[in-house]
């Protein structure tokens, strides 16, 4: 380390290749983000190859020393200063931090590959490490680069990519999404001419705040009809696949439409209406049959429901006021 003045310095980064090393200038020390540079430098002529400007460098010392390749994704530390093989070709490469320009403030980079006219800045590889959340992680074994990016506590997103003719191509794009009761997996995977798209929603209702009103199985299909609060204040509906996949929930907040349940309560035998689209949706509960009927363009059809499987009841509904069940 050099001191340059008052907050000022200047390190030596020398822990990463034989050929070149490099320096880090901090303009105020006493700052967490502080303007500055990155650079880069031959060692035998002490010719500078790379120089990056930035407002906001994050510099982590060790024992007094700036290090490079220091790499604990995706939240942890990042040197500014990482030299490695990004696009497979046998040649390290560089990634130069310019600031904190990834996702909630986080360290992001400039790519510069390593070719026959020196080290050139790549906007593709540098676009992986810039709109995601921090440096990509490099798979050599496998010729992979991974990428993680997340909006909120509720969505995530996980990237593969290989590199053909010297950029990164998407193989496959992972999202999940969270969105109580719901866990909705999205998947993109590429399939030699297209991505190709496929979604599955699930359900966990052993979420906090989310209360069975009426379950129950029906045999003839394998389907789980649920009746479910969220805070004592919105009743819901989901149909459950034997993979434990949703195959229709009601109401979905997308949709314009009306989310409304009646709830007939003249009778000891309760049934609870609501509908969607062209189709009419009836749920029974009688002390001896259990199960919903569904009336679809003149036609109804009938799912029983195994009696021994019933959890709750509809009667809960006499004594609970929801915002959606008239």
């Amino acid at each position: 380390m050099s001191t340059l003045g008052y907050g000022q310095a200047v390190y030596t980064v020398d822990n990463f290749s034989k050929e070149y090393y490099g320096k880090i200038q901090i303009n105020d020390t006493s700052e967490i983000f502080s303007k500055g540079w990155v650079a880069v430098y031959e060692r035998k002529t002490k010719k500078q190859l790379i120089k990056v400007a930035s407002d906001e460098l994050a510099l982590t010392l060790h024992d007094g020393k700036a290090l490079a390749n220091i790499k604990s994704l995706p939240y942890g530390e990042q040197s500014l200063i990482i030299y490695e093989d990004f696009n497979f070709d046998g040649k390290n490469d560089f990634a130069i931090s310019d600031g904190q320009n990834s996702c909630y403030h986080g360290p992001s980079f400039k790519i510069y590959l390593a070719s026959p006219k020196g080290f050139l800045l790549n906007n593709e590889f540098t676009r992986l490490a810039q709109e995601y959340c921090g440096m990509f992680n490099v798979d050599r074994k496998e010729k992979r680069i991974t990428t993680m990016t997340k909006s909120g506590c509720c969505w995530h997103e996980f990237s593969e990519f290989i590199v053909q003719n010297n950029k990164p191509r998407a193989i496959r794009i992972s999202t999940v999404q969270q969105e109580i009761p719901f866990s909705i997996y999205t998947e993109e995977i590429w399939n030699g001419k297209a991505m190709v798209k496929k979604s599955v929603k699930t359900i966990d209702m052993e979420q906090e705040g989310i209360e069975v009103i009426l379950s129950f199985k029906v045999p003839a299909n394998g389907r789980q009809v649920i009746l479910y609060n969220i805070n004592d204040r919105m009743l819901n509906y989901a149909a459950v696949k034997k993979d434990s996949s949703i195959e229709f929930s009601y109401p979905d907040e997308s949709l314009d439409q009306t989310h409304d349940f009646t709830l007939d309560s003249t009778t000891n035998d309760l049934r609870l209406t609501f509908k969607h689209k062209n189709a009419i949706y009836r749920i029974y509960d009688r002390s001896d049959r259990v199960g919903i009927s569904i009336e679809i363009e003149g036609k109804t059809y009938d799912w029983q429901g195994d009696l021994l499987s019933r959890k709750g009841s509809l009667d809960k509904l006499r004594k609970l006021k929801h915002e959606n069940v008239y």
